[in-house]
């Protein structure tokens, strides 16, 4: 059943390629004006749950509703509502950024193109080299004139598939920028990324896709809530100092590297557990080489949540 504060409503999602069960029962709801992420491994099933969010595929079971849409009713509709900017940029390297613009506008039967080109040259900071060979831009200009592209019909619904891939970290800072920008002006964007300092950065609801079902789902701050929030990691000078604070701190949550002699411990009271811990440590004569303050991230959840196995099979081609 459609509901009025929803963009998306995924419900009971199945879908099998031959043998091979790929999304199993995916639920989920995406808030109208919000950005939601989606995370997983290789093989999570993201690109797959896009293609049906998008008509590309059929789904083989559940309810997906896009705009309130039923995406195996009216696809032309839902069409007039969304726009796909993939992981690989979609423009055509031998037209200028404005021919490229021109292009996309006809094809939509944009009325007043020239405006709304010229609009949208202005908003990514491309007017400059609107007449420009796209073969002569760099990377970061490139995915700007792809996701130019993608609004021309002013869609209110936006699919990044990994949008800042291969970009500098400037580029991507800039591109933030806009995805945050294109929320305030109430657009709904669904996000897929590799980077998870990036969906912590812009998501407000993020869901983690593992083995064909949502394992978990929250804000950032709900999910990180699942993890202690402190952690000291601390990096012996040898053997030795390894193995007393293995024993001294086994009361302790601790994760332990021995190969590089480095323990980190997770804290609740910080306080007055660290003072506790050094004097301890001190009184033990163990020699500390070096230690590092760390904060609970995404990627420690989403090893939580996945295992430490598949953390870093983060990129779902």
């Amino acid at each position: 059943m459609e509901h009025k504060t929803y963009a998306m409503q995924v419900q009971g999602l199945k879908k099998k390629f031959k043998e091979k069960t790929v999304l199993n029962g995916v639920d989920f709801q995406v808030e109208k004006g919000t950005i939601f992420s989606l995370l997983g491994s290789n093989g999570a099933g993201k690109t797959t749950t896009i293609k049906i969010l998008t008509t590309l595929l059929e789904p083989d079971e559940g309810m997906v509703l896009v705009a309130g849409i039923d995406v195996c009713k009216d696809i032309k509709k839902i069409h007039e509502q969304i726009s796909l900017t993939g992981q690989f940029v979609a423009v055509d390297e031998a037209l200028t950024g404005m021919e490229n613009l021109m292009m996309m506008a006809k094809l939509y039967r944009v009325k007043e193109p020239k405006k709304e080109v010229q609009q949208l040259l202005s908003y990514f900071s491309l007017e400059t080299a609107q007449h420009k060979k796209v073969s002569t831009y760099s990377g970061g200009m490139r995915r700007k004139l792809d996701i130019a592209m993608s609004l021309i019909h002013k869609p209110s619904i936006i699919f990044l598939d990994e949008p800042t891939t291969g970009l500098d970290p400037q580029s991507r800072r800039a591109m933030w920028a806009i995805v945050k920008e294109l929320k305030n002006q109430g657009v709904t964007i669904f996000l897929t990324t590799q980077y998870l300092e990036e969906a912590e950065e812009l998501a407000d609801h993020i869901a983690i896709l593992h083995e064909g079902k949502i394992i978990k789902e929250g804000t950032p701050q709900q999910l990180k809530s699942i993890l202690p929030k402190h952690v000291l990691e601390l990096q012996l000078s040898n053997q030795i100092s390894y193995e007393k604070t293995i024993d001294l701190l086994k009361q302790y949550q601790l994760h332990k590297e021995e190969t590089i002699w480095t323990v980190s411990i997770t804290f609740q009271d910080v306080l007055n557990e660290l003072m506790d811990i050094l004097q301890q440590m001190k009184k033990a004569d163990i020699q500390i080489q070096d230690f590092r303050w760390k904060q609970t991230t995404m990627e420690d959840v989403f090893m939580k949540m996945i295992g430490k196995e598949h953390a870093y099979e983060t990129v779902d081609k």
